[in-house]
């Protein structure tokens, strides 16, 4: 039994750290099997927020919303955690992904997670761009998904823990 718990708790870290060599995020961003990019916040949940809302400004990318998740919940009756969604993005590269593959409109405008664990801890999360290239089977824009990458990176180093 403990030799499985140690075999599966090798799994999830591997797991976890995959994609992570060698492909330049910050040491603090981790991207899982699925595609998910996590990295924590220097910064609590308002202040997280904010600056990425100016950093997106900053580089001209189109705005789309701000779901405050924790809210919803509340209005539901339901106790949650901190959690917003930011939803924004470059309708001039993007929607060249969807021209490659309609379905991958599932995955745009992009969208960051950000979350207080239960420690107290804020993250930002995101879907790593190679994936979704991947997923949707886009081979004919690398170069954009190359751009997309380096963009979500930036922005979410913007709050990163150094």
């Amino acid at each position: 039994m403990l030799r499985m718990i140690g075999w599966s708790a090798a799994a999830l870290l591997a797991g976890a750290l995959g994609g992570c060599a060698d492909d330049g995020m910050a040491p603090s961003a981790l991207a899982s099997g699925n595609g998910i990019v996590a990295g924590k916040s220097a910064y609590g949940m308002d202040e997280t927020v904010a600056r990425l809302k100016q950093d997106i400004a900053a580089k001209g990318l189109k705005f789309f919303d701000e779901i405050d998740e924790a809210k919803l919940a509340r209005d539901a009756g339901i106790a949650a955690r901190p959690a917003t969604l930011l939803v924004f993005g470059n309708p001039a590269l993007g929607t060249q992904f969807i021209t490659s593959n309609p379905q991958s409109g599932i995955d745009w405008p992009v969208r960051v997670l950000v979350y207080q664990d239960a420690g107290g801890q804020v993250w930002t999360e995101y879907t790593d761009f190679r994936y979704i290239q991947r997923r949707h089977g886009i081979e004919d824009r690398g170069a954009q998904f190359q751009k997309a990458s380096e963009v979500i990176a930036s922005i979410a180093a913007s709050v990163a823990v150094q």
